[in-house]
């Protein structure tokens, strides 16, 4: 177990606007996941992605997958 505490961060792309997920990929070394969260709720939950599905997603991103979304 990780007594390590999660370093979150927002994209610079969101150019504050709030509607944000913000993460905190310091862990994926510790824990092999990378927790998400909603940047409105920072006391809310968050979700645990394994490091290889969070990896999956983001090529998806830059690779256009999710254009349609």
């Amino acid at each position: 177990m990780t007594t390590e505490s999660p370093r979150w961060y927002t994209s610079s792309y969101s150019n504050n606007g709030g509607d944000c997920v913000q993460v905190a990929t310091n862990l994926v070394a510790t824990i092999g996941a990378v927790p998400v969260r909603d940047s409105k709720r920072p006391s809310g939950p968050a979700l645990g992605l394994h490091a290889d599905a969070y990896a999956a997603f983001v090529t998806g991103i830059k690779d256009g997958r999710f254009d349609t979304v």
